[in-house]
């Protein structure tokens, strides 16, 4: 004899843990290291405390906001996923439309808190970045291309430019370097998470890499991107970021070099794919923080 499972929890805090998962917090605070630390680089210093922290607030809601319209058109989806088929919109415990104006909201309330109490130039490249990826990426490029996470990861790179902007008021060669970090790790963190939802992509007819040409290439790119990505990060240093930025992107870099390598073998003693998704987290977290540390010394 089986028991039912229990309803859902009904009530305020429920409505309000519902709309706080819409927004995907723990993807949200990666986007604030980035772009909290890329405000430490811009100030080559410590930046002022409530600068800090109104940017973290727009950036949040911004985020949070595409975050929301993403789960709003990708409801078809992502109830044919196994990852995705408990989300809030997908369960019916927030409605489509409700979703979807609590992620205009988000978006409209971040433009008017970077605008006024960052810059304005901080608030449009936030509002570019919801753009590329609600309209660039979830609405156009995940269900037609495979090229969709490498071209979409542009939205993803642009928090350290208004981190940047938020201290600044401009975008110089330094917040180019830090976006272009960002763009290459997308491919080789997202198709390493490709390998291991590759079920998921390929019932839900979304055409990622690993669905349309299979592990072995996969395999493959994520080895091509992890090394155009750490080739990347040694930029800064021949900018002038020092020995300690480099020594840490070294450090942080060659694991990462190391579990892609394993992966491209094939090695299937170890879920290779899982240790460098989870790896690459980390990898970005920490790799910003040592830009945060070189420029505060």
């Amino acid at each position: 004899m089986t028991t039912a499972a229990p309803p859902p929890p009904t009530g305020p805090r429920a409505v309000v843990r519902d709309l706080v998962t819409l927004t995907k917090p723990r993807i949200v605070a990666l986007l604030l290291v980035t772009t909290v630390c890329a405000m430490f680089a811009a100030r080559q210093g410590v930046p002022n405390g409530w600068l800090i922290g109104w940017t973290m607030i727009g950036g949040y809601l911004s985020a949070g906001g595409a975050n929301t319209i993403n789960q709003f058109v990708d409801r078809d989806i992502d109830a044919v996923m196994d990852r995705t088929e408990r989300r809030p919109i997908v369960m019916g415990r927030i409605a489509p439309g409700a979703a979807l104006a609590f992620g205009i909201a988000l978006v409209a309330v971040s433009v008017l808190v970077l605008g006024l109490l960052t810059t304005w130039l901080a608030a449009g490249l936030s509002l570019v970045g919801v753009l590329l990826y609600v309209g660039l990426y979830t609405l156009w490029l995940k269900r037609t291309t495979i090229h969709n996470i490498v071209i979409g990861g542009a939205a993803g790179a642009v928090p350290p430019l208004v981190g940047w902007a938020a201290v600044t008021g401009e975008i110089t060669f330094g917040a180019v370097l830090l976006f272009a970090i960002v763009f290459v790790w997308t491919p080789p963190h997202f198709w390493a998470l490709a390998l291991m939802l590759r079920k998921d992509y390929s019932q839900a007819g979304v055409p990622m890499l690993p669905v349309v040409y299979g592990e072995a290439a996969t395999r493959s790119q994520v080895l091509l991107w992890t090394l155009v990505m750490l080739g990347t990060t040694l930029l800064p240093y021949a900018a002038g970021a020092g020995a300690v930025y480099l020594i840490g992107a070294v450090v942080l870099g060659l694991p990462f070099l190391g579990m892609a390598w394993q992966l491209w073998r094939g090695d299937a003693s170890r879920p290779w794919a899982a240790i460098t998704f989870h790896y690459s987290l980390i990898y970005l977290a920490l790799l910003f923080v040592v830009i945060a540390v070189a420029a505060a010394l």
